[in-house]
């Protein structure tokens, strides 16, 4: 296969920018058809699945890097759903009203369709009438798009998209022929980032099944004598023990700091910090909304970040984020990080132990905790102490050095496919503007 690209040198001024002189600007509302989603309360929904039912997305289900999350759904009967709602391949969903402003205007788009899929009032469903239906993807999720959603985007606690803007929004709309060439290649960067999440997902639940096997059912150590564990609350083989989270691994707080000591670009001299808005998913940072502080201000080596740090989320207004976390992968090795004060670091010193206690985090148990000690005055804040205070059943040294040596492979590939996926994504991103606007060119593919 030939791809054959070539630098633009002839362009025309339009009301959003600089575009080859034979293509055009259109409205969104001219090339998609914008529905309004389904209007229901709460007395409506369901969260378990009967006959002639309906998933429903909700803007929950939409995360800020556009990815789809299917494991929080909820159900409508399909009275509710008029038949433009229900989804098809290729609809873009647009979360239109948050009360987080980040998420307004984010959208998915929807590849495969399992079930019958529709999506709630705050949503709008982007259908491609017009447009090359892949190219539409990456033309909504263009710059000039975003700075049109910023101008209209406003409100103290809700966040709304109003129908009417977003279809009076202006679109760079190349020839059709070009359309699916720009969408297809794009799309080549955007499919091997989704093979190797899905790589990614199977390590981790292959490695999951396996840290069940052994420390949740005690599979391999039934022939041994059991004890009742009072801490724990359950019965473990005799030569174990429970051990606090703070006495097995290190725990600390992150970095505090005045709003007006901040900067929100990179600026010599300054080094960025995570916070909670960037942990996303077990081994997902958000690079690209970083907070960037003076370097001078970093002097407790604690504060900057290492290699499989694990940082965890300790407050945010949604209690089902608190104790999220994300382990931190690096793939910009000459910059320094650090991280926001709501954000606990959690560093593992025997590298022994980091498997075994990243699966700890991941079982239901730990979720379990966390929502139990959240409540009461500290709603929706986790205590560093709480954290620390966290039990797990903890094996001799032998056991842990086992099950290490058969579970560390799949780590170090789920790393190293995650380095990858933030270098695609880089190149991806690099690509998209200079090809959306027509400065470089897709002749032959």
């Amino acid at each position: 296969m030939v791809l054959k690209f070539r630098w633009e040198t002839e362009f025309k001024e339009t009301e959003i920018g600089e575009i080859p002189k034979e293509w055009e600007v259109r409205k969104i509302e001219d090339v998609f058809e914008i529905i309004r989603g389904v209007s229901f309360t709460s007395s409506d929904v369901f969260s378990n699945y009967f006959n002639n039912a309906v998933a429903l997305l909700r803007a929950n289900n939409i995360n800020i890097d556009g990815s789809l999350v299917l494991d929080d759904l909820m159900f409508v009967p399909i009275d509710f759903v008029r038949e433009e709602q229900l989804l098809r391949k290729f609809d873009l969903v647009v979360v239109a009203s948050s009360g987080n402003k980040d998420l307004v205007g984010k959208f998915t788009q929807i590849n495969d369709i399992p079930y019958k899929l529709t999506f709630g009032a705050f949503n709008f469903c982007l259908r491609p009438i017009a447009i090359d239906k892949i190219f539409a993807k990456f033309v909504i999720s263009s710059k000039i798009v975003k700075n049109q959603l910023e101008e209209v985007v406003d409100g103290t606690n809700i966040n709304n998209l109003k129908k009417s803007d977003l279809g009076k929004f202006r679109i760079v709309f190349p020839p059709l022929p070009e359309q699916s060439r720009i969408a297809t290649v794009l799309s080549w960067f955007d499919d091997l980032i989704e093979n190797k999440k899905k790589q990614n997902e199977i390590l981790e639940k292959t490695a999951m099944a396996i840290f069940k096997n052994w420390f949740i059912d005690f599979e391999p150590f039934k022939g041994e004598e059991f004890v009742f564990n009072e801490e724990l609350g359950m019965e473990i083989p005799k030569r174990w023990e429970a051990r606090r989270l703070g006495e097995v691994a290190e725990l600390n707080r992150g970095l505090t700091f005045k709003s007006e000591e901040a900067v929100f670009n990179e600026t010599v001299g300054y080094i960025p910090v995570l916070k909670t808005n960037n942990i996303k998913s077990r081994f997902e940072i958000d690079f690209s909304d970083l907070m960037f502080i003076k370097s001078d201000k970093v002097k407790d080596s604690k504060k900057i970040l290492k290699e499989k740090d694990i940082l965890i989320v300790g407050s945010n207004g949604n209690p089902d984020l608190v104790g999220n976390f994300s382990v931190f992968i690096n793939f910009c090795n000459d910059v320094t990080f650090s991280f926001g004060a709501f954000v606990y670091l959690l560093r593992v010193q025997n590298p022994n132990l980091f498997s075994y206690i990243y699966l700890s985090l991941s079982d239901v148990s730990f979720r379990e905790y966390i929502m139990s000690v959240i409540g009461g005055t500290n709603i929706n804040n986790l205590s560093l102490n709480d954290l620390k205070n966290f039990v797990l059943p903890f094996p001799p040294s032998p056991v842990l050095q086992k099950f290490h040596s058969l579970v560390e492979p799949l780590f170090q590939k789920i790393i190293l496919n995650q380095k990858q996926i933030m270098t695609l994504r880089k190149i991806r991103d690099t690509l998209l503007p200079l090809l959306v606007f027509g400065k470089l060119r897709v002749e032959e593919i």
